[in-house]
Order: structure tokens, then sequence, then C-alpha cells
């Protein structure tokens, strides 16, 4: 059988299965069964498969008419230009995120803590990013962990991150020059209204905060409360918002003794992170 064929037989068996954007997602499944890169599967597209491909397609379009990611049937997610390995324990990365790493790489830091670090893909492209920074990431998550130690070394960065086990500010120790979190902002009963996609495979515990007031503030207000405990003089809180919350995420940095808090809007215009410093 051909490449083309094959992503025909792919492309409607996931418009078969209600999967949005079926053509784009079975050519990136294609790709990666191939052991090519996407932007080369185009050339290939007149060549046979062999039956290892084959079986490899078929088993990633089925896992995709599950609503299983294409990030975590490949492995693999780019950001910031940057290749992350993601699992089911970790949040997928997603480009509204890099308003963030956009915003912090306007600021001066020479220590970083990333509260939540998930994949680490915040935390490791900033270090990245700044080749004389070293960041702290704190997840609760073991498994989440195992996945960003695996990202700091795949991108070199392993030396300057410290990786650790930490619910919130528990296990951290000394002062930072800037903080950044994209914490868990969902309301628990807004979670069974979520695409698939996220509600069905991508983890509970990063999307709903623990300690849940039914506002999907809770995460915030313990981010907030002690974070002056942990910048340095001026230092600087950065953190991802869900719609509509800046308002109130900035009035809680406010509360908490922060100066000037400011809404920043992602590519689409809408307010995605809040920042303000400390005195």
């Amino acid at each position: 059988m051909q490449a083309q064929a094959l992503l025909a037989e792919g492309v409607a068996a996931l418009r078969a299965a209600g999967i949005d954007g079926a053509t784009r997602d079975a050519r990136w499944l294609l790709a990666y069964a191939l052991d090519l890169p996407p932007e080369r599967l185009t050339l290939a597209l007149q060549e046979p498969v062999t039956a290892p491909q084959l079986a490899a397609f078929r088993d990633a379009i089925a896992a995709r008419a599950q609503h299983k990611p294409v990030a975590q049937i490949t492995g693999q997610r780019l950001f910031w230009g940057r290749s992350f390995r993601v699992t089911q324990d970790v949040l997928d990365p997603r480009p509204e995120t890099e308003t963030l790493i956009e915003a912090a790489l306007d600021l001066p830091f020479a220590r970083l803590l990333d509260l939540g670090t998930g994949s680490g893909a915040i935390l490791l492209t900033l270090l990245a990013e700044r080749s004389e920074a070293t960041g702290t990431g704190v997840d609760l998550s073991a498994a989440a962990l195992d996945v960003a130690l695996h990202n700091a070394r795949s991108l070199g960065v392993a030396q300057r991150a410290d990786l650790r086990r930490s619910d919130w500010y528990s296990a951290v120790t000394g002062r930072f020059d800037l903080i950044v979190s994209n914490p868990p902002y969902i309301a628990a009963p807004a979670h069974a209204s979520l695409a698939p996609d996220t509600r069905l495979w991508e983890p509970r515990m990063a999307l709903v905060p623990a300690a849940c007031d039914g506002t999907g503030l809770a995460a915030y207000r313990m981010i907030t409360a002690k974070a002056c405990d942990f910048l340095t003089p001026q230092g600087w809180l950065m953190v991802e918002i869900g719609l509509g919350q800046g308002p109130e995420v900035a009035a809680l940095m406010t509360g908490a003794g922060m100066r000037a808090p400011r809404i920043l809007p992602d590519m689409t215009g809408r307010g995605r992170v809040v920042a303000a410093q400390a005195p």
C-alpha cells in the first residue's frame, strides 16, 4: 500500500470518529509512523509503506479515534521551538503558554521557581533561553517529575534544574528573582464539559485545584499568599490564568502586597498571564 492511500484511510477513520482536524492529525501520525519530519511527508506519499509502518499508523489512528491527544501518541510536543516529551502524566504544553515565556524573557532573572512544573516546559525553556540562570521546578506528581527530568536532560539543562516533589512551596527553600506557574484553574463543575482530549487524557490534578472552592482560584490563593516570602526584593511573580480570571488574580496579588499587577494578552487578545512585582 502506498502512503497516500494509507493517509486517506486514516483521515476517513478520524472523521468517522468525529475528530476535529482529521486531515491534520492523520498527516502528523503518518509522519510519525514513517519516522519522518512532518514537513517531508508530502515527498513520501507515493512510496510504499512497510508492514511495521502500516501497523504503527493504524495503532496511532485507533488511539486518536479514542481522543488520545496526538502529542501523547507521538510522545512529543514542540514548545518555543524545542521538543518536549509528553505523557498522560503531564499537561500537553499549549501555544498560549508561550505568552508567559515571552513576558518572562523581558525580565532580568538569575534564579527562578516553577510551581507545578509538569513536563518542565516553562522552567526548562527559560533555562535554555538564559544560559546563566538556574531554576527549581516542583510538582506533587512523581511521574510528572520523571517526565521533566527526561526533558531537562534532552535539552542539556539538567545541571541547572533542581526538580523536587513538593506541595507548592512546602519543599522550597531560598529566594528567587522570578516565580512562574501554570496552575490548575478549572472549577470542578466545569471539568465535565471539557473536550474529551483534555478531560479523558490529561491529569485532573493539573487541571482542577485540589482545594477546589468552586471558582478555580484556589491554587492562585496559595501561590500569591506566600510569593513574597520566596521572592527577592523587586522580584516577579507571573502566572497563567483561565478565561476571565485576570482581575481576580490581580486582586489576590495586590492583597498579598505585590505591586501593580498587569494582565497580559495572548495571541488571541484574551488575558492569559498576570504579572506583579514584589516590594
